[in-house]
């Protein structure tokens, strides 16, 4: 059970005193306090993690508690209670960033269930938060914008790939980031100080993919004037970026599978055998499972490939994120613009 620190938050001690015998039961650390403005100085002097507060007191309201005790720790977790007369408060609670609501009187159930859901979302944006601050100290800058826990598993999961020099095949719709989550994994891994070469796959004919990735030797073909190192060289050091790798033809799967296993290869035109040090991170919206079961992609290769599989969901997907990109581009257009950033309403 995922437990934490709990301050719970109402006038009515008879209420206030069950819910925290309730929570204690649980496995809960819970603290009491019958007005918002003695919770905050308990929020203020204690590692809270969620709040348990009604919306209705004396004085300063559940709403007010909840803005203000997120200034002091943004990252804190409330819960409203409220009763059936109330709801539009709740929802109101809610657009402040509330985590949940429920209604008075308290199923227990339901609380428990309740609290465990807060208290596991917490953790997700923290460890979420982490990972982005390491993105931050190596880049300067956050590639991928959100706080879902499923974004969150991501990073995580880019994390541990990142500590390995094994192959990430990254899958996921067109438009989800995939060349962003490389990087990233570049970012974070023992090769940020290598180069980072990003080939499209797609975008390149057959007879030119091949001596893009391995190079030329000069009259290799029509045009060869001269020697010419391919991407793979280039990515010496560091991490060679693979995109579609789905569209990639048969004939260059093959001389493809040769360095994933190796790290050899030959130039076109070339008998002599080169080798790289190079990191592959592959990515495709294609279903390659498909593919190889259609003969279109050597099964042989998506096994070298698949080592590491990490899955970008769309954002339809983690819709809570929505926001937090809108807020990133509005910044971005205004600081290019010169303009006052765009003001979302709810």
């Amino acid at each position: 059970m995922n437990t934490g620190l709990i301050l719970v938050v109402d006038d009515e001690k008879a209420q206030r005193e069950n819910l925290a015998e309730f929570l204690t039961g649980q496995g809960h650390e819970v603290l009491q306090a019958d007005a918002a403005e003695a919770a905050l100085a308990l929020v203020g002097g204690r590692p809270v993690d969620l709040i348990l507060t009604d919306l209705r007191m004396p004085g300063a309201s559940g709403v007010d508690l909840l803005k203000q005790s997120r200034t002091v720790r943004p990252d804190i977790a409330v819960v409203v209670m409220t009763a059936f007369g109330t709801i539009d408060t709740a929802v109101e609670a809610m657009r402040h960033g509330a985590s949940d609501f429920l209604t008075k009187p308290i199923d227990l159930d339901q609380l428990e269930l309740v609290i465990a859901r807060a208290l596991k979302m917490r953790t997700l944006e923290r460890e979420n938060l982490r990972l982005r601050r390491r993105l931050e100290e190596a880049t300067g800058s956050s590639r991928l914008v959100g706080a879902s826990g499923s974004l969150g598993q991501v990073l995580s999961r880019a994390e541990r790939a990142a500590n390995t020099d094994a192959t990430v095949l990254i899958l996921g719709e067109s438009g989800t980031g995939k060349e962003l989550l490389a990087r990233s994994i570049h970012d974070l891994s023992a090769r940020a100080d290598g180069p980072f070469v990003a080939v499209n796959c797609a975008a390149l004919p057959e007879n030119l993919l091949e001596s893009e990735l391995f190079g030329h030797t000069r009259g290799a073909f029509t045009g060869a004037d001269s020697d010419r190192l391919g991407r793979v060289q280039a990515a010496a050091k560091g991490t060679l970026f693979l995109d579609e790798i789905g569209d990639v033809p048969l004939s260059v799967q093959v001389k493809l599978l040769r360095f994933l296993q190796d790290h050899t290869f030959q130039p076109v035109g070339s008998d002599k055998t080169w080798r790289a040090d190079v990191r592959v991170v592959t990515a495709t919206h294609r279903d390659l499972v498909g593919r190889v079961k259609s003969e279109e992609f050597r099964e042989d290769l998506y096994f070298r490939l698949n080592t590491v599989p990490i899955f970008l969901p769309a954002l339809r997907e983690r819709r809570e994120d929505i926001y937090m990109l809108f807020r990133k581009f509005s910044l971005d257009f205004a600081e290019k613009y010169r303009t006052s950033p765009i003001e979302l309403d709810d």
